[in-house]
């Protein structure tokens, strides 16, 4: 059976997940506009004993300004220290993994600088947890729009591939650079190898709008059906990040 949960944006993660009888968590070590260090909502290891107990899988969510692509140096070199950060931080929390964005060059830079930023990223960053690189929505210059994107990345860093580097597939994210849901588990899966984790979102724009901006799953401009198919064919944990996970969680059971 395919275990769902949701993102749990404040306060106490375990008390929220368990509130919505959520199987995955994820959540933010701290503010996700902010450079801080990673920061705890507990003592670390009580946090993991009470998920472990509850049998709820836990990813961290690495936060968004985190950009190694960037050919700024001021952005790139404290983006791959905070990155790995997170990814120790996870660990100590017992997470299955940390999900980051792909990132984007400036304005001015080729993307291929951004492609080798990634590579030396990946050379450079532990990772006692896998590092699951999100698709994105939006921006001319991104690393991880579109599968043709994807594609271009999973190249750069093959030759710093293993088992602690993942994808996660976010199909609001998906619709919104302008991809077909239909079909898209196994085009990913061609590219990656793999989805260690699906954003379950719909979308509150059309298919290629750029936005990032979800919905609840039977509400938005994506086909419900379409949702369901990706979930079933994905066969990895679900996370809603929507207006009401709880709500959402409880739609998706009873349709899987």
């Amino acid at each position: 059976m395919t275990r769902i949960g949701a993102h749990v944006h404040r306060g106490d993660p375990f008390v929220a997940a368990t509130s919505w009888e959520a199987e995955v968590a994820q959540f933010f070590l701290g503010d996700p506009q902010a450079w801080k260090d990673p920061a705890f909502p507990g003592d670390p290891a009580a946090l993991r004993d009470a998920f472990a107990e509850a049998r709820i899988e836990t990813f961290i969510h690495a936060p968004y300004r985190i950009n190694v692509a960037t050919t700024n140096n001021r952005i790139r070199i404290p983006s791959r220290k905070l990155l790995g950060q997170y990814l120790e931080a996870a660990a100590t929390v017992g997470a299955a993994g940390v999900i980051v964005h792909g990132g984007h060059v400036d304005a001015g830079a080729e993307p291929e600088q951004g492609y080798e930023n990634w590579q030396k990223a990946v050379e450079r960053i532990k990772r006692p947890v896998p590092m699951l690189i999100e698709n994105t929505a939006g921006g001319d210059r991104a690393m991880a729009r579109g599968l043709d994107a994807v594609a271009r990345l999973w190249e750069a860093i093959a030759g710093g591939l293993d088992d602690n580097i993942g994808f996660c597939l976010d199909t609001c994210h998906a619709w919104a650079g302008g991809e077909e849901l239909s079909g898209i588990v196994d085009r990913v899966k061609a590219i990656t190898g793999r989805i260690d984790l699906v954003h379950c979102n719909n979308s509150r724009d059309e298919q290629g709008s750029g936005r990032d901006r979800h919905a609840g799953i039977p509400d938005g401009t994506i086909d419900p059906a379409l949702l369901l198919d990706v979930i079933r064919s994905a066969g990895a944990p679900v996370v809603c990040e929507t207006p009401d996970p709880g709500g959402d969680i409880a739609w998706l059971r009873e349709r899987l």
